[in-house]
């Protein structure tokens, strides 16, 4: 019942190791992978211990992946906003 908990710690700790190191393409590629490893994580998370832990460990990715939300959320109001004119 704790692994997903302990691997979501490392998945935390591996995505700060990831940005202290400098990166040619500005980390976008291991931001790709860590979505890839984290998005599978974050529902096994939810299922064993719930939605309330779940929106918890979900906060904790989204602060550490900030730009690619931010850009995805800009790429969405693009989107939605060429519809409304």
């Amino acid at each position: 019942m704790m692994l997903p908990l302990a691997l979501c710690l490392v998945w935390l700790v591996l995505a700060n190791l990831i940005a202290m190191f400098p990166s040619r393409d500005h980390h976008w590629r291991a931001a790709y992978v860590l979505i890839a490893l984290g998005i599978p994580l974050l529902g096994w998370v939810t299922y064993e211990h719930g939605p309330i832990i779940g929106i918890a460990v979900l906060a904790a990715g989204a602060s550490i992946l900030r730009w690619p939300l931010v850009f995805f959320w800009r790429w969405v109001r693009s989107k939605v906003g060429s519809r409304e004119g």
